[in-house]
């Protein structure tokens, strides 16, 4: 009770009164007297910190880990991958085996090994799948099988993983027929409008269902999200909800507490313009959990992410939405996200009104350590989270993502007396917790890149301009190294006083450069926006950068 009154409470004040209220209380009434639907799901696929990391042979108890590692955690349901999507890394009968095809092995030689792995288990009556199945049921998680609808098709030449589909039917593809821009990112993905490329991820999925004791099935229908040829979306929408209708009336068929879930982006306007009409699916009742992931299909943590137009279209339907918390941050000091980071998007999600979470590639912080397992104790309770220390930051292009994808506010250029705005939402309830003496700083941060000594920048937070009494400038125009790569420019940091500090809800940076070095010719370029929120436990209460402070006290009879 007291976390849905946080996140009503919440709720209301970062996006209007109703939100959080109504879809809370829907998820109970969802509910009822039936299994209890899960909250925190972790997506595992299958394959990087599993089968790809054994040597061979694998034990039984070795492929268990899967499950183990998260046994006495809050995850009460795994989505897991069936391998690459295109191959299957079980014992399957109806779609293709990890490498059945290849003779001899190009590239990795860890490739074969996962093909001689898979053979060993299933040779021994140990298939993969069924591993995971029993040993969560042993331990009362939940299992729900995923898999990549649409991959590209690689060649037999290059990617093992591909299957024969997958080769011999390229004139299944959405550019095979002309007349489709090869630049489309889609051009080499499959034409959904064939009824052979509908019944073959089928068969894979009713396999599954009939053949496993699992409790639903996840789609990810967001890695490569083109299914038609641009001109053919609008037919294409009645084929896929046709096809969708029909792989949820499997699952219900196949265990009435079953569930069906759909991964895909959360803006739903997207989706409908790929042949995904969600809307039409939660209306229907076609969908039991849809999922709703950054529009910038990165793996990169979206603190920004806004599931509020799902959750609103959900009102009235069986559908529960879950907001996708990924864990890669991709910056030149951090792969994955700290607690502080994975603290501030949560918070954001739950405050929207969503009735769970997906942990979406936090396998990646595998072998699982104590920082691991502190956030996922954390993530599924705001009211927890309120007051510990958050840390807000806009995704901006790393090494991993060097291609500009739609979405990401940073990088941006800045011309000269030409003001440039991002925004992010933060859930924080500053005042609430000054009063109590609680808050110990707070600290905006932007870094601008091809910066010099000579260029003047002026910042406004929600509308007021922050004075160079607060600001203090880092000089990091060269370095010799970095945690993970080099980024130059300047740091401008301002530490806040109460007057300045952001709002709970929407905020929005505005910079503008009124003066630029003459002569240089980089555009001087907005990278990184960051804003950090430091609490203390209680009002006067140490934030431990003393070392001696705590022996002191530990001294004292």
């Amino acid at each position: 009770m007291k976390r849905r009154n946080f996140i009503q409470a919440a709720g209301a004040a970062l996006f209007g009164t109703g939100v959080a209220t109504a879809n809370t209380t829907a998820a109970v009434e969802k509910s009822g007297t039936a299994r209890k639907k899960p909250t925190i799901c972790f997506y595992h696929d299958g394959r990087h910190p599993l089968i790809y990391m054994y040597e061979w042979p694998m034990h039984k108890e070795e492929y268990e880990q899967a499950v183990d590692e998260l046994v006495g955690t809050p995850v009460e349901a795994i989505m897991f991958g069936l391998g690459d999507g295109r191959t299957l890394l079980h014992d399957t009968k109806v779609g293709e085996q990890w490498g059945h095809w290849v003779k001899k092995w190009p590239g990795s030689p860890l490739y074969r090994r996962v093909r001689r792995t898979l053979m060993q288990l299933i040779k021994e009556g140990h298939d993969p799948l069924r591993i995971v199945c029993e040993r969560a049921q042993a331990y009362g998680l939940l299992v729900y099988p995923t898999l990549f609808i649409n991959q590209g098709p690689g060649t037999p030449e290059a990617d093992v993983r591909s299957s024969m589909f997958r080769f011999n039917n390229r004139h299944l593809e959405i550019g095979a027929g002309g007349g489709v821009n090869p630049k489309f990112p889609g051009f080499h993905g499959l034409d959904f409008k064939h009824e052979k490329v509908r019944d073959e991820r089928f068969a894979v999925i009713a396999e599954v269902l009939k053949n496993y004791p699992v409790d639903g099935f996840e789609l990810q229908l967001d890695y490569m999200p083109y299914y038609f040829r641009p001109d053919e979306v609008a037919a294409g929408r009645t084929i896929m909800t046709d096809w969708i209708e029909k792989i949820h009336h499997t699952v219900k068929e196949s265990g009435k507490e079953r569930e069906l879930a759909v991964r895909v982006s959360a803006d739903l306007d997207t989706c409908h313009s790929r042949g995904l009409n969600v809307r039409e699916w939660m209306q229907r009742g076609i969908v039991d959990v849809v999922i709703g992931r950054s529009p910038t299909q990165s793996q990169i943590i979206d603190q920004t992410l806004d599931v509020r137009p799902m959750v609103e279209a959900a009102k009235g339907t069986q559908s529960r939405v879950l907001a996708d918390l990924q864990h890669f941050v991709d910056s030149d000091r951090l792969a994955n996200s700290t607690i502080e980071s994975t603290r501030a998007a949560a918070c954001n999600y739950w405050t929207q009104g969503v009735d769970g979470l997906l942990l979406d590639q936090w396998f990646g912080m595998w072998p699982y350590g104590g920082d691991f397992y502190e956030q996922v104790r954390e993530v599924p309770h705001p009211e927890i989270m309120a007051a510990r220390d958050k840390q807000y930051f806009l995704p901006t292009i790393g090494v991993e993502y060097t291609e500009r994808r739609s979405g990401f506010q940073l990088p941006v250029e800045l011309e000269a007396n030409q003001p440039v705005e991002v925004e992010w939402t933060i859930s924080d309830d500053l005042p609430r917790w000054d009063k109590q003496g609680r808050v110990h700083e707070v600290l905006l941060r932007a870094r601008l890149i091809y910066a010099t000594e000579l260029d003047r920048v002026e910042f406004r937070l929600n509308g007021k301009l922050l004075p160079d009494s607060l600001l203090r400038k880092i000089n990091r125009m060269y370095k010799m190294s970095a945690p993970r790569y080099r980024v130059f420019g300047y740091w401008f940091i301002f530490k806040l006083d109460s007057s300045y500090w952001p709002t709970q809800g929407k905020n929005t940076l505005q910079v503008t450069a009124t003066q630029r070095d003459p002569d240089t010719t980089p555009p001087l370029t907005l990278r990184d926006v960051e804003m950090e929120i430091q609490y203390l436990m209680g009002k006067n209460f140490h934030r431990g950068q003393d070392p001696d402070l705590g022996r002191y006290e530990c001294s004292v009879q």
